[in-house]
């Protein structure tokens, strides 16, 4: 009996030892599996983050491109809008507006500058200054003399009344010296020889020289030159005072004269004084014997008080041209302005012609 109680003791033991077993393994086995299931888990968490992660960075890093490319669409659209630009300003070029095409700068303090046969102003400044014009007068005392119709092969003689007083400027005309009106007019008229034009307005009126002056601001009202007045025929005195409009009214009129047109563009000429001596002059404006130039008046003028001055009537474009450039700063800055401005005028031409 004892025995048989020991056996069914031990089978319990044994049963309830099994039964334990089970359930500790079943239970590990199910954390286990539950461990299992749950690492993917993570790890397919830690993949989503990290590829959300990605993304986030993938949109900062092309934003930027976005960016560059809406600049360089921009910088398209207004390089179109410039280029469209630029070619509507080409296609408003013409010498009536020439300064829109080409920049002029110049550096006489008065300018004008005439297209003669259509009467149109391809440039200004200044033009209603009044301003002495120093021996641009010597083109109205020209005028005044020929107009009077005295003999120009009538000898006159250099006195002490042709003497300039008043600059002390030197001469090579000696006093005493006898030449033909003719000469005295040409060696004015090219080289501005001032005794020659002291000379012709002492000898064309029996009044002399107060009534040459008269006839000459009677001829300058006569050309509607409002704002020019004369005191002597040479250009010498500063009184002597007119404007860049007047002058060109001026030009237009010498023009009319073949004597002034062939004494203002001579390039040399020698003329035999007493003694047989010969004395060479030269024209004053250097642009008269330069072939890029075609000339067909012109006149230099220079004292302190006026500057440099020149007015010339010329062809550029195969235009007829009327230059004046007065109180230019510069001993050669009146020939650079001619230049800059015949320059000015052929670039334009070369846009648009004239018309």
């Amino acid at each position: 009996m004892l025995k048989w109680l020991m056996v069914v003791a031990a089978l319990l033991y044994a049963t309830a030892a099994f039964a334990h077993s089970t359930n500790t393994d079943a239970s590990a086995s199910t954390a286990a599996d539950s461990a299992a299931a749950h690492k993917p888990a993570k790890k397919a968490s830690a993949r989503a983050h990290r590829s959300r992660k990605h993304t986030s960075k993938s949109r900062v890093r092309q934003a930027p491109k976005k960016k560059t490319a809406a600049r360089h669409q921009r910088a398209r659209h207004t390089a179109a809008r410039t280029s469209h630009h630029h070619h509507g300003k080409k296609s408003e070029i013409n010498l009536g507006h020439v300064a829109r095409a080409v920049k002029l700068t110049l550096r006489s303090s008065a300018a004008l500058v005439i297209d003669q046969d259509a009467g149109r102003v391809l440039y200004s400044k200044n033009v209603d200054n009044i301003m002495p014009i120093a021996s641009i007068t010597k083109l109205m005392t020209a005028m005044v003399m020929l107009d009077a119709h005295p003999a120009l092969d009538q000898k006159i003689t250099i006195v002490d009344a042709d003497k300039d007083e008043l600059k002390h400027s030197r001469s090579r005309l000696r006093i005493g010296t006898e030449l033909s009106r003719y000469d005295m007019l040409r060696l004015a008229l090219m080289s501005s020889e001032n005794r020659a034009a002291a000379a012709l307005g002492r000898t064309t009126f029996p009044g002399g020289t107060p009534a040459f002056v008269a006839a000459m601001n009677r001829k300058a009202a006569s050309l509607g030159m409002w704002n020019t007045h004369f005191v002597e025929p040479t250009g010498l005195d500063s009184h002597n005072v007119s404007t860049a409009q007047d002058l060109v009214k001026m030009v237009e009129a010498a023009y009319h004269y073949a004597l002034i047109r062939q004494f203002t563009t001579t390039t040399a000429r020698e003329v035999e004084v007493a003694g047989g001596r010969a004395l060479e002059y030269h024209n004053s404006n250097t642009l008269v014997k330069n072939r890029r130039w075609h000339i067909g008046l012109s006149k230099t003028g220079f004292t302190n008080e006026a500057g440099r001055c020149l007015v010339m009537r010329t062809a550029i474009a195969e235009r007829p041209v009327i230059i004046v450039l007065l109180d230019s700063w510069g001993r050669y800055s009146r020939i650079g302005d001619a230049n800059r401005i015949r320059k000015w005028i052929e670039t334009s031409a070369a846009h648009q012609p004239f018309g």
